[in-house]
């Protein structure tokens, strides 16, 4: 499980995860009494089977370290 800080992120990170056929029910809020809050307030936990959580894993944490350089290199 992964929780992303924004629905942007979420929805790119199961973009990527789609596109490497790994299927995710979408994903949640873990705040088990949401309110009407913007979403991302409180993050969506991105959820894949356990079976390709490993590969979940390394997508994200490359997508993440890309994200990270542009910002880098953009200040």
């Amino acid at each position: 499980m992964h929780t992303a800080g924004t629905l942007a992120e979420a929805m790119v990170i199961c973009g990527l995860l789609e596109s490497a056929n790994i299927r995710s029910p979408g994903f949640v809020t873990p705040d088990p009494f949401p309110l009407r809050e913007p979403p991302g307030t409180h993050g969506l936990d991105i959820v894949v089977l356990e079976s390709q959580a490993d590969e979940a894993r390394r997508i994200i944490a490359e997508y993440l370290q890309g994200d990270s350089s542009a910002g880098e290199s953009s200040a």
